[in-house]
This record gives structure tokens, C-alpha cells and sequence, in this order.
């Protein structure tokens, strides 16, 4: 771990060079104790894979009184990240032929069935590594390798909201209808952003998630909606 001032009165921690489930728990386990005993001072803080950066109010704290506090709290921080435990996020996912954008693509790229693509993504679990491009868009790893592939070359002008996609060894759910180019696989009912909650999204830093397979009737009972043209698609097919 290191710290290495951006500017006056912005400081990048720096966890580890590698982008690891462990990496995604220090971040995850600082976070808190970096609110609680630097609140007073911060002015925004933000995680990625493998870093925070803080921002903080220069009329109240010097970078050099600040550095010391930080590095405090940090060390506080190790102490406790043994015993914590990720928060659990488990999700279900219909990956049927209407939602699965993506679903020739993806077999035509690793050679597998995408019965087989769909086993092997639901069974691994992921860690949130980073929240960003879009409110409550979590970057979760790592996929496994045979299902690697890469982003689109010509991105969608919109994904459906709670598509869930592939790009690389990661995967993500776009919370909202938005611009994309990963690889849609499926979608979830589940809304992931809530204005009336504390935390906007579901997701937090570090966090483990899981995806269950549903079907349809269990996708639209649970809330999940069909675009009028994917309702069309299926009735072709019929």
C-alpha cells in the first residue's frame, strides 16, 4: 500500500497493482473507516480496481496533516479487513433467446453452446471491482477465461436496462437504459437503482454476486419487462 498526493489537497491510496478479489476487499474494508474517522474532512472519494482517491477540504486540514490521519486510519483498516465479510448480492437473470443480444456472437467467438456459456457464467461468483461509467454500473470479476470476449466493435445506441453483459473478463448489469458495447448475455428484473435508498445502487465495493437462472414467466412475474420488438422476435420464431 502507498500514498501519493495528486494534489494539494487530493491523495490517491494506492492497494496493489494486480486487480484481485483481495485488492477489492482492502478497498472495500477502507472505505468505511476512511468515512468515519476522515468525514469531517472529505470531500469526495472515489474506489476503483485497485486504488481510492480522496479529495478533501484544504480550509480545514493541511495535505500534510491529512497524510498522517489517513495513514492512521489505514492501518486501523488493515487490522479489521481480516475478520470482515463481503456483503452477498445474489440476482436472477433470464438469459432467454429475446434478451440475449449477444448469444451468436459470444458462441461464435469461445466455440461453446450458449446452454454452456450460460453454466459457466451462473456458476462463478464475482466481486464488485469498480462503480462507475453510469450511476450504479458495477464492473464485477473475473469471468472465466472460456467465456472471455471482447467488447463490441460498433456499440448499441441503447441496452435495455438490466441487460446483463460480458466485455473482457468482466460482467455488468446496465442499470438504466444507456450506450453500450459489451456483450449482452440476459437481463434481470431487479431494479439496481433506488432513490429512496441510502446507498443508490445495490452494489457496493468489494461486494460478492451471484446469478441464478430464471425463466420467462419467472422474469415477468418478478417485474421483468419485454421491448415491443423482442416480444415480436419471439412470435416469428413461433
Amino acid at each position: 500500500m502507498r500514498i501519493s498526493s495528486v494534489n494539494e489537497n487530493t491523495i490517491m491510496v494506492y492497494f496493489s497493482d494486480t486487480v484481485s478479489p483481495a485488492t477489492a476487499e482492502q478497498i472495500a474494508s477502507a472505505l468505511p473507516v476512511i468515512q468515519s474517522q476522515l468525514g469531517q474532512y472529505v470531500v469526495d472519494i472515489v474506489p476503483s480496481y485497485t486504488s481510492i482517491l480522496i479529495s478533501f477540504d484544504l480550509v480545514e486540514i493541511g495535505l500534510r496533516e491529512f497524510t498522517k490521519c489517513l495513514q492512521q486510519a489505514l492501518v486501523q483498516c488493515s487490522k479489521n479487513a481480516a475478520g470482515a465479510k463481503a456483503k452477498s448480492i445474489e440476482l436472477p437473470v433470464y438469459y432467454g433467446p429475446e434478451v440475449a443480444l449477444d448469444a451468436d456472437e459470444i458462441c461464435a467467438h469461445t466455440g461453446l453452446t450458449f446452454e454452456e456459456v450460460i453454466q459457466i457464467h451462473a456458476s462463478t461468483r464475482y466481486r464488485v471491482y469498480a462503480i462507475g461509467f453510469a450511476p450504479g454500473f458495477a464492473y464485477l470479476g473475473n469471468t472465466d477465461p472460456r467465456i472471455e470476449i471482447p467488447r463490441k466493435q460498433t456499440p448499441r445506441l441503447k441496452v435495455p436496462a438490466g441487460s446483463l453483459a460480458l466485455a473482457d473478463r468482466q460482467t455488468a448489469i446496465y442499470p438504466k437504459q444507456s450506450p453500450g458495447g459489451w456483450q449482452v448475455i440476459g437481463r434481470t428484473p431487479i431494479s439496481l437503482i433506488d432513490f429512496e435508498r441510502e446507498n443508490l445502487t445495490l452494489f457496493e465495493m468489494g461486494a460478492e454476486v451471484a446469478f441464478t437462472p430464471i425463466d420467462k414467466a419467472t422474469f415477468l412475474d418478478m417485474g421483468g419487462v419485454l421491448l415491443p420488438e423482442e416480444i415480436a422476435m419471439v412470435r416469428e420464431v413461433a
